[in-house]
């Protein structure tokens, strides 16, 4: 095999490669003895067809593509550790030249690793918002739990705006039933504009047993678009009914005696997630800055690849919520084209991102243990739902464990440039490094 590089961009080159045809010899004779295994000719066991008869049958050219698409990665790899290339992402193969007893050439091109030049990360200085809690955000913060503490009563009343209301529904258009139209003994807080547009504002002033109609326009279903008639039943009103704020309601709703014990942990859970915004956003910003004074460049095959990825991910997270791509559109006022143009920025941020973890990460011999690895794993695992074992075998075969071990690598790599660069609040106090650590390890 004789093989030549040739840099097209800094993040990508092309590889010409060729290999004489008695290097093809071998994946020629397993191509004969797969296809041998595949097809049944009248006479001969099944794997001892002659290659002749399986030239014959299915012809010597399908045997050639076969042997060929199991040499050229092959030779790819050979070929990139001949060069010392570092790769990224898949190859983009063209075959130039090949027949019966010639040699193959073909060409492929593919994204590597640019070489790039670090600043000195002690001369990164970010600034973030100082960390600031008003009384009123504690406030929310026991509003929320004495609603999840709330009791509903039944009240002998008309509803209002706030109450609970238990009611029958039945959709008609021109008389017709709605499929899926009905429903019975369902619960709705008035106002919450939960369920069909419209329902809320004809509930108000109804007691329990009144029955009332109202018209709406349907979304899905067979009706789409069309005026359905709605005809409401009331069952009963509940009115909703907070606890007292007092130090009964603190030992009901936690684990302290008293309410202003209760406050206080508030306080602290609130300044530990404030902490943790200022140094997600701190992280942010670094590798910002971080990524535009090393001027790194990003391939495009990896971000096309990523774009993809991404794609799909969405793609799948509608369908798991049952909305299609053009509903998601139309909910989030924006064409395809804006959505591609913010993925693709998304992703070549992202891989410029890792790319310059990566180089920190070799600069700085950066050493991945099995321990943090298999910590990762069982993360990865629990959050998946499955058995740590399991988990770990389906990566191998996917051929992903390797991406989560730079993952991992990358994470390591991000907690030294946040323990480096110079993080302070828009007063000028520094940010402390435990806080950094803290929300680093546990969120690589």
């Amino acid at each position: 095999m004789k093989s030549t590089v040739e840099t097209l961009s800094p993040t990508r080159v092309r590889l010409a490669i060729e290999v004489p045809f008695v290097e093809l010899e071998p994946s020629l004779r397993k191509a004969y003895r797969e296809i041998a295994q595949q097809v049944t000719v009248p006479g001969f066991r099944k794997g001892k067809v002659p290659s002749a008869v399986i030239d014959q049958r299915v012809g010597r050219g399908a045997v050639l593509n076969e042997a060929v698409q199991e040499a050229i990665p092959e030779n790819i790899v050979a070929a990139v550790r001949e060069h010392e290339v570092k790769t990224l992402g898949r190859p983009e193969v063209e075959i130039t030249e090949f027949g019966d007893g010639e040699p193959l050439k073909f060409t492929a091109e593919i994204d590597v690793r640019p070489e790039i030049t670090l600043p000195d990360l002690a001369t990164i200085e970010v600034t973030v918002d100082e960390l600031a809690i008003g009384d009123n955000e504690i406030d929310d913060q026991v509003k929320a739990l004495r609603e999840r503490f709330a009791t509903l009563k039944t009240v002998e009343r008309a509803a209002a705006e706030g109450d609970y209301v238990q009611i029958d529904m039945k959709a008609t258009v021109d008389g017709e039933e709605v499929p899926g139209g009905s429903a019975t003994n369902i619960s709705h807080e008035v106002g919450s504009k939960q369920l069909l547009p419209g329902l809320d504002e004809v509930l108000v002033g109804l007691a329990a047993d009144a029955e009332t109609s109202f018209s709406t326009q349907l979304v899905g279903g067979d009706f789409a678009g069309r005026d359905a008639d709605v005809a409401v039943t009331v069952r009963t009103v509940k009115e909703k009914q907070l606890p007292e704020l007092d130090d009964e309601f603190a030992q009901l709703a936690s684990e302290f005696d008293t309410l202003d014990e209760l406050r206080e942990d508030l306080r602290k859970r609130v300044t530990q997630a404030k902490q943790a915004e200022q140094i997600y956003a701190a992280r942010d910003k670094a590798l910002e800055q971080l990524v535009a004074a090393a001027e790194v460049p990003a391939p495009e095959g990896v971000v096309k690849e990523e774009v993809e990825h991404r794609k799909q991910a969405m793609a799948d997270q509608l369908e798991r919520i049952g909305a299609s791509f053009d509903e998601y559109l139309a909910a989030e006022d924006k064409t395809e084209e804006q959505i591609d143009t913010e993925l693709t920025d998304a992703a070549t941020e992202g891989v410029k991102i890792q790319l310059v973890l990566d180089t920190l990460a070799d600069a700085e011999d950066v050493q991945v243990s099995d321990d943090e690895f298999g910590h990762e794993i069982m993360h990865r695992a629990q959050r998946a739902g499955m058995q740590p074992q399991q988990y770990y075998d389906q990566l191998v075969r996917s051929g992903a464990a390797g991406a989560v071990f730079g993952d991992v690598r990358r994470g390591k790599a991000l907690t030294l440039v946040m323990e480096r660069v110079k993080i302070t609040d828009t007063a000028g106090n520094p940010i402390s490094l435990d806080a950094v650590r803290e929300v680093t390890e546990h969120n690589h």
